[in-house]
């Protein structure tokens, strides 16, 4: 049997590590415990996130890409490379 310890968390720091674990559970479609969650933050320790992990996980209507895509254009025309010193 592994050996068990009672750690103390703020209730703020128990809300954030539940949402985790319910967001762990989403994804892996399967329970998941706080013990698993916390072992999924260790894990994420050093390795950092690359702005590619992020892919997909926006969820946009068309009307708000569209929206985006023609604030973009538009930001596009308007900028200027700065002139050198």
């Amino acid at each position: 049997m592994t050996e068990t310890k009672t750690v103390k968390l703020s209730k703020e720091t128990y809300t954030k590590l539940s949402e985790i674990a319910g967001e762990l559970q989403m994804r892996l479609k399967r329970p998941v415990s706080l013990d698993e969650a916390t072992k999924y933050l260790i894990t994420l320790r050093g390795k950092g996130t690359k702005i590619t992990d992020l892919a997909g996980s926006w969820d946009i209507s068309d009307t708000e890409l569209t929206e985006i895509k023609a604030s973009l254009t538009e930001a596009w025309k308007r900028w200027r490379q700065p002139e050198p010193s």
